[in-house]
């Protein structure tokens, strides 16, 4: 059994987990019939620079990410056992087959449609729930933790752990919004309800989407216990100012900056 399936606790690391996603990497490749940018190679370049694990989010369309690199980024942190591997999408379309051909440390769960450009919503778990626990209960059975995409709803996170996840993933784009619009209190106090109902049923608590540089810190900061964040759009943006290394260490930095500073 992995031994991060269900602690969500790991020697290496006493603040929040970094997870760059890769998918605008291969965004940028597909458009040429060429190899470039290496979706593998840069993968492997943000691990260098600190980063504590890899996600990807490959699309049925695969506009994006494609089932090879799923498949060669499983071969390459396969040799890295100190990082994580997230496949995230929607279990009703074409994530399961992945999940357990490769058994990667986690999955999460995404309701998003197909014709989606990105994720913009969480679980209705009232009406989903039950065709979701089987899925959860096979992803378990292979020794793979299962988070779900979740809005930031206190009220919800009883029947996040009624399905059998093991965490959830806040979805953070209304952050990120009252963020920019300087009202952000309210925002960061429903996500800071969130994540304790969550943890108050044993649940562990990702998040993600549209967290920056400028924004990620006061979210950790508010909400306390956070696991993992994972960070595709703003940081492979940065990179292009930073490069890929100069970029991860920025928001390492930003995250222990956030873990360092009183409460």
């Amino acid at each position: 059994m992995n031994p991060l399936v269900t602690t969500g606790l790991d020697a290496r690391r006493q603040t929040t987990a970094l997870s760059v996603n890769v998918n605008k990497i291969a965004l940028l490749r597909n458009q040429r019939p060429l190899a470039i940018p290496g979706v593998v190679r840069l993968a492997t370049i943000a691990l260098d620079a600190g980063a504590h694990g890899i996600t990807v989010h490959p699309r049925p369309d695969e506009r994006h990410v494609r089932g090879h690199d799923v498949t060669e980024l499983a071969a390459m942190l396969r040799g890295r056992p100190e990082a994580e591997f997230n496949i995230e999408g929607n279990p009703f379309h074409n994530l399961m087959p992945m999940v357990r051909a490769l058994r990667p440390q986690q999955c999460t769960f995404v309701p998003d449609g197909a014709e989606q450009s990105t994720s913009d919503h969480g679980w209705d778990l009232a009406r989903d729930g039950a065709a979701l626990a089987p899925l959860i209960a096979e992803a378990r059975a292979l020794g793979v933790r299962v988070s779900l995409f979740m809005d930031a709803e206190p009220a919800s996170m009883s029947a996040a752990r009624a399905v059998g996840a093991d965490r959830v993933e806040l979805y953070t784009e209304p952050y990120a919004r009252a963020h920019d619009d300087a009202n952000v209190g309210p925002s960061l106090a429903r996500f800071a309800a969130a994540a304790r109902a969550a943890q108050a049923e044993g649940l562990g608590v990702n998040a993600g989407h549209d967290l920056n540089l400028d924004n990620l810190g006061a979210f950790l900061k508010a909400v306390e216990g956070v696991l993992e964040v994972s960070i595709g759009h703003a940081l492979v943006a940065d990179a292009l100012e930073l490069g890929m290394a100069g970029a991860v260490r920025a928001y390492v930095d930003v995250i222990e900056r956030a873990a360092s500073q009183p409460r």
